[in-house]
């Protein structure tokens, strides 16, 4: 018998809206943590499943993030059921708290956290946070803002955090819990994880792998074309339609800053890495560890 989900809450999400989602053959639920590539991976589904760089409408409309609160739980399952085409849907919810369908496949992308999280640092100043109070419903007023701590002490404080993954999905612990619940699965046959780093080093690869996996055909004089389209270069131009939440940043193109590897031991000295890996060998298994953290990555 299964598990009755854990429910993941924070005052912009619900994974609870996911309990009685009806499932079809062929779904693909993109399970990401904040920052890890999420956009990224639903820009390459969509790409492989229109087979076209012009996508019929916006990635948040194709692709709709269902457990957050911004459009009501019933709108979304609408939405989703009158779509025709290869649905794919994303959630920032760990796989413990979405039902897991055999008739769906569940791509978990991950990225080396540093990164992850100076691409979240940097993203927080680009959010409407008055228009997301907004249109989550948020009646209370904002707290006044705390001016903000550098990057470089920011980072050291959101490594040393300790905090309950459940309600600070994007601290430390968040992202080890959403890694280490997948990383346990990966031997499963509808689940897969995508490292950050591997769409760096080798995209193209990587798509031929997620065509293979969803048992696509793409004609072989199609492939440049998309690919290009999947670059960050490619992502960025075309901000304005793939930005998850359309009203919600400052600037489209912000969203889409760096798409590269390594800001977080650009920022920390060699002993706070290392101060980093001692707190992080507490959070997650060794072996997930070594795939996360590997300049050469293989499949796990």
């Amino acid at each position: 018998m299964a598990s009755t989900p854990v429910r993941y809450q924070s005052p912009e999400e619900d994974s609870a809206r996911w309990l009685g989602f009806p499932f079809r053959d062929g779904d693909i639920v993109i399970s990401t943590r904040s920052k890890t590539g999420t956009t990224w991976v639903q820009a390459i589904c969509a790409l492989l499943i229109f087979q076209s760089p012009e996508l019929p409408a916006p990635l948040a409309q194709l692709s709709p993030w269902l457990d957050h609160l911004i459009v009501p739980r019933a709108e979304v399952y609408a939405q989703l059921a009158a779509q025709q085409h290869r649905r794919f849907i994303k959630t920032h919810t760990p796989l413990d708290g979405i039902p897991l369908d055999p008739r769906a496949t569940y791509i978990v992308t991950a990225r080396h956290p540093l990164d992850a999280a100076v691409s979240l640092y940097h993203q927080s100043e680009n959010i409407d946070r008055a228009r997301v109070r907004q249109l989550t419903g948020q009646l209370e007023p904002a707290e006044p803002s705390r001016p903000r701590k550098p990057l470089h002490d920011w980072l050291l404080g959101w490594i040393a955090k300790d905090a309950d993954p459940r309600e600070s999905m994007d601290s430390l612990p968040g992202f080890m819990w959403h890694l280490t619940d997948a990383w346990s699965r990966r031997d499963e046959p509808n689940v897969l994880l995508v490292h950050y780093g591997d769409l760096l080093a080798d995209l193209p690869g990587q798509m031929h792998r997620l065509a293979a996996r969803f048992g696509m055909t793409v004609p072989e004089e199609d492939w440049p074309t998309l690919v290009q389209a999947a670059t960050f270069e490619g992502m960025r131009s075309n901000a304005d339609n793939l930005v998850p939440t359309t009203g919600i940043f400052k600037n489209n193109a912000a969203f889409f800053r760096r798409g590269t590897s390594g800001a977080g031991h650009e920022i920390l000295s060699g002993e706070e890495i290392a101060a980093y890996r001692a707190r992080a060998a507490q959070l997650a298994p060794a072996d997930a560890l070594s795939w996360l953290h590997s300049p050469r990555r293989t499949d796990p």
